[in-house]
């Protein structure tokens, strides 16, 4: 029984590290992404996953209805949004 434990140890051990270092911050960074894709509300400025900067003109249960430069309406899903932009005070 000590010998199989002996032996199996390299593989729990890398297994071990493995979930530390890869799937942990993994999870992490999704549960973000899910919380800040919830928290989506009307004036927020976005960067869509294809690199697209624009303000959130609507919400939508699934869908966010996002205006970019020159007054043109675009609809994406909510997934498509990689990150909300920190809005500057204008002095």
């Amino acid at each position: 029984m000590g010998e199989t434990l002996i032996g199996l140890s390299p593989i729990i051990l890398m297994f071990v590290v493995m979930w530390f270092f890869i799937i942990r911050p993994a999870q992490k960074r999704q549960k973000t992404t899910a919380s800040m894709q919830s928290s989506l509300k009307r004036g927020d400025s976005i960067v869509t996953v294809g690199g697209l900067h624009a303000t959130v003109d609507a919400v939508d249960d699934t869908t966010v209805f996002v205006t970019i430069s020159g007054g043109t309406r675009l609809q994406f899903e909510r997934a498509a949004i990689a990150r909300v932009l920190e809005t500057k005070a204008v002095l």
